[in-house]
């Protein structure tokens, strides 16, 4: 079974990255690593924080890891949050205090379509490959749920009437962006050969 670090301190994203490629794969997080410095993301996409990321785990720890960024891009909004989700409304990565900016700078306009996009960057044997999730959808007036995290009360995928925080694990976790990505990377992992093997 091939182990693999997984570059966040976000323990519910790494059980539910666990829950996603169970069977396959080890999945350890930073906190088994012994790594609690907080990792700087200091780029303008998705893609260039998700390779930093990766990158800083891979240099300093030397173990096969990846990372993921995610951004919730509304249409109306010009692609905003995007890269800037966890800290919308400042540095404290407050969830709710996100969410309230969001429909405020939504209140009144009649686009509500956004897609949550999920880069990650893996490193392997030191090289490095990237693979992408989209769910598009659309956002509600009010959080509605309390499963997920992030925004996902205000996140109606399409073809749903429930946001993703209305969702148990299982049907959240079959249908989102991250989702879509890890389904790439599992598939990338599965089949992969290191190099003179």
């Amino acid at each position: 079974m091939i182990s693999i670090t997984f570059a966040s301190h976000n323990q519910d994203k790494v059980e539910e990255i666990r829950a996603i490629l169970e069977g396959n794969f080890l999945i350890t997080g930073l906190h088994d690593l012994g790594c609690h410095e907080d990792i700087p993301e200091p780029y303008d996409t998705l893609e260039e924080n998700a390779i930093a990321k990766a990158r800083y785990v891979y240099n300093n720890y030397s173990v096969n890891c990846f990372a993921d960024d995610t951004g919730l891009e509304a249409d109306a909004l010009n692609g905003l949050p995007g890269v800037l989700s966890a800290r919308y409304a400042g540095q404290a990565k407050d969830n709710n205090a996100n969410i309230n900016k969001l429909l405020y700078e939504l209140d009144g306009r009649d686009n509500r379509q956004a897609c949550f996009r999920t880069v990650i960057a893996l490193i392997i044997d030191g090289e490095t490959h990237l693979f992408e999730g989209k769910a598009c959808g659309h956002i509600t007036d009010q959080p509605r749920g309390n499963n997920g995290f992030g925004y996902d009360p205000v996140f109606v995928p399409d073809g749903y009437r429930q946001t993703f925080a209305e969702m148990d694990a299982a049907t959240k976790n079959k249908i989102s962006h991250r989702y879509r990505a890890l389904q790439k990377l599992a598939d990338f992992l599965q089949n992969y050969r290191p190099a003179g093997s």
